[in-house]
């Protein structure tokens, strides 16, 4: 190993061990189910939209869509970004409070008790449906984020993705299973606050080391169709135009936010719903 993989090394465990740690410590805090599940509903306005925020936008936010961009050009990671952008503030405008206190009326800690509960356990079929749902589309989604993780330390280190992938799942479930939502929530907010560090100096170092804003500007300015947000970018003569109904499709990226679990608890476990403007504002 180099000096600087040694010290991207040391650094990883570093954090890994204040994952654990964190999860370790929140456990003592969940004593009952109420607190495993949702945190006791104590979680503050900065915690629940940082925390809300980080475990949605991890690591296709880091890695999948500046990676699109910078294949494809502005106009995929433009139209995406703008849906999700819209549905993450409508989403907080009309569904947070709502749910917040809706859920603490009917005493429900979990997404399919709260539609059992609010139809007045009239059809259990849509608790049931909810769960099916939440386990058949979270299993990929959960499965991304552990892939992401494996590509992530085999590329720095060249180590085995299998084992890289293992020893992260090991980890996050570990702190997880430990301290339950108050863990969960309060890594999200310490990997919130690292992902924020970490695109403002990434981007800042490429501007610096490509020679400025100025060279960056003019390199894709000289690629066809790179900067426009009708055309997808393909190579230096060749590009592809979207039509209507590929940018409304990629708006449409923003309507799955109204049905994200890992958002909607967190909306459901703020200490007071009347913080939940705030929250938006920091979201």
């Amino acid at each position: 190993m180099s000096h600087s993989q040694i010290c991207i090394m040391i650094t990883i465990l570093i954090y890994l061990g204040a994952m654990l740690y964190i999860g370790i410590r929140c456990s003592k805090s969940s004593n009952t189910v109420d607190d495993f599940y949702l945190g006791g509903r104590k979680l503050g306005p900065v915690v629940t939209a940082m925390s809300a925020e980080a475990s949605d936008m991890s690591s296709w936010l880091l890695m999948g869509l500046p990676g699109l961009a910078y294949l494809t050009g502005s106009a995929d990671a433009f139209w995406t970004a703008t849906g999700l952008a819209i549905g993450t503030y409508i989403n907080w405008l009309f569904i947070a409070k709502r749910l917040r206190c809706f859920s603490q009326t009917l005493d429900a800690i979990t997404l399919p008790q709260f539609f059992f509960k609010r139809f007045r356990g009239k059809n259990r079929a849509i608790s049931g449906f909810t769960a099916i749902m939440i386990v058949i589309f979270f299993v990929p989604y959960t499965a991304s984020g552990f892939a992401a993780c494996g590509k992530l330390f085999a590329s720095l280190f060249g180590v085995s993705y299998h084992l890289a992938l293992i020893i992260s799942a090991i980890v996050i479930v570990s702190y997880c299973t430990l301290g339950g939502f108050l863990a969960a929530s309060f890594t999200d907010l310490v990997q919130s606050i690292v992902m924020t560090m970490a695109i403002i100096i990434i981007l800042s170092f490429g501007i610096y080391t490509a020679g400025g804003f100025r060279e960056v500007v003019e390199n894709a300015q000289s690629l066809s169709g790179y900067l426009s947000l009708t055309q997808t970018y393909v190579s230096e003569n060749e590009t592809t135009t979207y039509s209507s109904l590929t940018i409304f499709s990629k708006l449409a990226w923003g309507l799955g936010y109204f049905g994200m679990p890992h958002i909607l608890l967190r909306f459901m476990a703020i200490q007071d719903a009347a913080k939940l403007q705030l929250s938006r504002r920091i979201a």
